[in-house]
């Protein structure tokens, strides 16, 4: 009975033989030739392709097809276009979805394979027919279980493949069975001569038995059961992240071309607010001596003042010496006086003797020595009047009732708020031309103008003067900030958005270049300061590349 059936055992065991050495059918739709796709199995079919001016994803969703088309150098959603699509079931039309997005119902996409499609886009005056091929991967056998037989091998996923060959006809397939009956025979033949198809047997049994080497990793039915699509940003071990469009869209993601280029040379400097020399004043008290605040009190920060506006008042104070010189002058001047008037009353009883020019004289001596002694006695009580030189905002005060002023010091600070320069310190001999940019240290900028520079070192450094022109809100007066400035240097290199440079886990600057149409990669690049608003970059990317300008940063946070 045995040796009956013996050529049918060896021809099983061939098939079995064959089938694990014939190449299986492509995983997930792929080509052999191909590389693994770099995403995860839990990611939708999709394909794209792109023209000078477009780029377009397509994703398959069961039985519906949704396409996100962007413009290829800034990756912006393109609404409004008309999308014709010609497939396996012909030409059809893709809806719009807002955001870039169209989809169209396309029932072959529940057939596993390779679809050719070719997909015409209107969009304004861009006329554009995009070709891409979308695989869709073998379904899989979970939703058709096989009976398993007391944990033989029909159970596997070898017999799962088994069995999705013999439903597709496989001419691989029957040439291979055909051959193990052949060589079965030619076995049952021999071992018949032998008087045994013991062997024979037992080779069948063993094969039937072990499957394939992978059949024991492929375990049960369930685990070939494709999961859940889902389509999630991810970073690999390359660095490289792979971004779906519908992630990117929510990221707003920006690019543009890197291009070489001459630039102007740019320097950056340390620099601090100061206020304008031509509209800003001190004001100082020019004798020592004891505040007092004037009619209505003294001014207060940010009180507008104008010009000989009395701030504050300064009541001399005089020592005990200067006192006791006072007081005997004070007795000088009345003796002085003392005798004038009687000089003056004997002239003037003898007016018959006594010229007219000597008793004018008298008269005019005693009122010169009558003024002196006035004035000496005023001068204890005289308070100076300090005024404002110009007009505008009090933007420091040192007042504070019968506080004591020293002459030179600064009392108040005056400044027009409209009106301020920044003041830079260089190291080096730089020939600063033209207009500059600020860059405070919360990120606003400032438009300056180049207004001189000294001759004489301060601090071991030139100072360099620009005027603010278009001044942000809150700046004030001794704010730090820093300047960067056009020379007469010239510099080679890609100009890009301060926003497109970050800084890597290892402290090297980066850029991410976006390579295709979901995938962007990290490159590393030395770069130099180039004005307010972009960076140079000097080397580690090459011209023409696709680079991220706006979302870089949320870009390096995907893990």
């Amino acid at each position: 009975m045995v040796d009956r059936f013996a050529p049918f055992f060896a021809g099983f065991a061939v098939l079995l033989i064959g089938l694990i050495a014939s190449p299986l059918s492509a995983h997930e739709g792929h080509d052999h030739g191909a590389p693994p796709p770099p995403v995860s199995t839990t990611i939708a079919p999709r394909a794209d392709a792109s023209t000078a001016d477009l780029e377009l994803v397509a994703v398959a969703r069961g039985e519906r097809l949704e396409i996100f088309l962007d413009s290829f150098k800034g990756n912006e959603a393109i609404d409004g276009a008309s999308l014709e699509i010609d497939g396996p079931g012909g030409t059809i039309k893709a809806e719009p979805k807002g955001d870039g997005t169209y989809v169209a119902a396309a029932p072959w996409l529940s057939q596993p394979g390779t679809h050719d499609l070719a997909i015409t886009v209107i969009a304004g005056d861009l006329f554009d027919v995009l070709t891409l091929t979308l695989a869709i991967p073998q379904a899989s056998a979970g939703s058709a279980p096989v009976a398993n037989w007391d944990g033989l091998l029909i159970g596997t996923a070898w017999a799962q493949e088994l069995g999705s060959r013999l439903q597709r006809q496989d001419v691989t397939l029957w040439a291979v069975g055909g051959a193990g009956v052949v060589i079965g025979l030619v076995l049952s033949a021999v071992f018949r001569r032998r008087k045994s198809a013991t062997p024979a047997v037992l080779a069948a049994m063993i094969l039937f038995w072990a499957g394939s080497p992978d059949a024991e990793a492929a375990g049960s039915i369930g685990a070939t059961t494709r999961p859940n699509e889902r389509d999630i940003a991810q970073r690999f071990a390359d660095g490289s992240i792979f971004v779906p469009k519908t992630t990117q869209r929510i990221l707003a993601i920006r690019t543009t071309f890197t291009e070489h280029a001459t630039h102007p040379g740019t320097v950056e400097l340390p620099a601090r607010v100061i206020p304008d020399p031509s509209t800003s004043g001190y004001v100082q008290a020019s004798v020592s001596g004891r505040l007092l605040p004037p009619p209505g009190g003294f001014p207060q920060l940010g009180a507008r003042v104008s010009v000989g506006d009395v701030l504050a008042l300064v009541q001399p104070s005089i020592g005990a010496a200067d006192f006791t010189s006072q007081q005997q002058q004070a007795h000088e001047l009345d003796q002085e006086i003392m005798l004038v008037e009687r000089k003056l009353q004997r002239f003037e009883r003898l007016q018959s003797v006594v010229a007219r020019g000597e008793i004018e004289d008298a008269r005019l001596e005693l009122q010169g020595l009558r003024a002196r002694r006035a004035n000496l006695e005023q001068a204890p009580t005289a308070a100076e009047k300090l005024t404002a030189p110009v007009s505008g905002v009090i933007a420091a005060a040192q007042a504070v009732a019968g506080q004591i002023a020293e002459p030179n010091t600064v009392i108040f600070q005056i400044v027009d708020p409209s009106r301020y320069w920044v003041e830079a310190l260089s190291f080096e001999a730089h020939s600063v031309v033209g207009t500059a940019r600020g860059k405070f240290r919360d990120g606003r900028t400032a438009s300056l103008t180049y207004r001189g520079s000294g001759l004489a070192d301060r601090n071991q450094a030139i100072p360099i003067h620009f005027s603010v022109e278009d001044k942000p809100e809150g700046v004030r007066a001794g704010q730090l900030l820093t300047v960067l400035s056009s020379t007469t240097d010239e510099r080679a290199g890609i100009a890009v958005p301060r926003t497109s440079v970050l800084r890597g886990s290892n402290g090297q600057s980066l850029v991410y270049e976006h390579t295709n149409a979901e995938r962007f990669v990290p490159r590393e690049v030395r770069t130099e300061p180039l004005d307010g608003d972009r960076i140079l970059i000097v080397s580690g990317i090459e011209p023409g590349k696709r680079i991220v300008t706006q979302g870089a940063e949320l870009l390096n946070q995907i893990r």
